[in-house]
């Protein structure tokens, strides 16, 4: 047994969780959420190389972090504890998990990074205060291709329809013209990175190309564009952690630098990530767990499940539903660190299920401060769904018959 959190009663953290209703449709055959699936992004890392980005890309050294490259730092732990707490706070309130007991129908699942299986273990420790929760994860460091099927060879492409789906994102005027159209931002970016320097330094100094796609490879961003996204999730992540003024970009570096530079890595995710045919086969190895957390009736079937992934899975999965946000601070539809897409299956009187999709994320400030007081959480419509007549509701079948693209 244990108690929950003192002075944290239901009744006062339910006015966190208004506009985001547990529960829908008309009051004569209410639908009641009996089951959820959180997509989440692990929390605040540092870059993952120890030399960040090439040699010149900035004119001064990048500030030292105090863990490994690409793990989770004890800030970003901090902020996944906290949204963990508001999360529970809501599931509790839809009857998924027990006020007092700790949980017995809950699933956490990690990819094998450390940064992955850390992230889970502090949401863990948020979402069951006092209890021991089993994270279900590969052995530190080693592959999971379920995480990343296409490279492992599960979930072959097809070369000629990856580059379709490249083309298509990419529009008829080609790569080129996607990086003039950014040329503004790429200059108001090198001025961060570099100062005054910007005639030798920079990201903008190699055009922009898109590596094809092999059976067994995702296509790749090269030049100004891939380097841009790289810098700007390095400054947000460096302003997330909380460091001080002079080390986010070096004092150069607002948060609504931050919040504009974001744009880079949510275009690289538009053009390669969110495209449907990649990003159904790319999500291949979870779909199937997806499937099974929202349709096994057993009775020891997890209410509330966790996937603690990366950018690129969320990613997958707002691609193929046709998700979209805009998190305070943050760049529209760029994952958020800590960001989840909650999936809710919904029952009505009857028993037929149907699920619908928000997205749940710190704001730019509470990253910084590793809070969740007011996290942003919005019910978001899934493209081409109107189960009931409600624009973004897909019944069961339709939902599972999307993931399975």
């Amino acid at each position: 047994m244990r108690t929950s959190r003192t002075g944290r009663t239901l009744a006062a953290l339910a006015a966190m969780l208004a506009g985001v209703a547990l529960t829908a449709g008309a009051p004569a055959d209410p639908l009641q959420v009996d089951r959820v699936v959180l997509m989440m992004r692990h929390g605040i890392r540092p870059p993952t190389k120890a030399q960040p980005m090439p040699i010149g890309t900035a004119a001064a050294a990048w500030p030292t972090w105090s863990v490994k490259p690409g793990w989770l730092t004890e800030h970003g732990a901090s902020a996944i504890v906290a949204l963990a707490d508001f999360d529970r706070i809501g599931f509790i309130k839809a009857g998924l998990l027990p006020l007092t007991d700790c949980p017995t129908r809950i699933a956490l699942l990690a990819d094998s990074d450390q940064r992955t299986i850390a992230t889970a273990a502090s949401y863990a420790k948020g979402v069951a205060p006092g209890c021991s929760l089993t994270i279900e994860h590969r052995p530190q460091d080693e592959p999971d291709p379920m995480f990343n099927p296409i490279e492992s060879g599960q979930a072959p492409l097809d070369p000629a329809r990856a580059g379709a789906a490249i083309d298509a994102a990419v529009g008829p005027r080609g790569i080129a013209a996607t990086e003039r159209g950014m040329k503004p931002l790429l200059i108001r970016l090198d001025r961060v990175l570099c100062g005054s320097a910007t005639a030798t330094c920079g990201v903008a100094r190699e055009p922009t190309t898109i590596r094809p796609a092999t059976a067994t490879s995702r296509p790749k961003l090269g030049g100004a564009l891939d380097r841009a996204s790289t810098a700007a999730q390095i400054l947000l992540l460096e302003y997330a952690e909380g460091k001080p003024a002079n080390e986010v970009g070096w004092g150069r570096a607002t948060a609504s630098d931050i919040a504009a530079f974001g744009a880079f890595h949510a275009l690289e995710f538009r053009l390669l990530a969110r495209p449907p045919y990649i990003a159904t086969r790319n999500l291949a190895g979870l779909s199937p767990r997806i499937a099974t957390w929202l349709t096994d009736e057993a009775p020891t079937a997890p209410k509330v499940a966790l996937i603690a992934g990366h950018d690129t899975n969320v990613a997958n999965l707002a691609g193929v539903l046709g998700l979209h946000w805009n998190v305070p601070g943050i760049a529209a539809d760029d994952p958020v660190p800590g960001g989840a897409i909650q999936l809710e299956r919904l029952t009505d009187g009857k028993g037929n299920h149907y699920v619908r999709a928000s997205y749940r994320a710190q704001s730019l400030p509470e990253l910084r401060a590793a809070t969740a007081k007011t996290p942003y959480h919005k019910v978001l419509p899934i493209a081409g769904c109107k189960a009931r007549g409600i624009d973004g509701l897909c019944t069961l079948s339709d939902f599972l018959a999307k993931l399975r693209g």
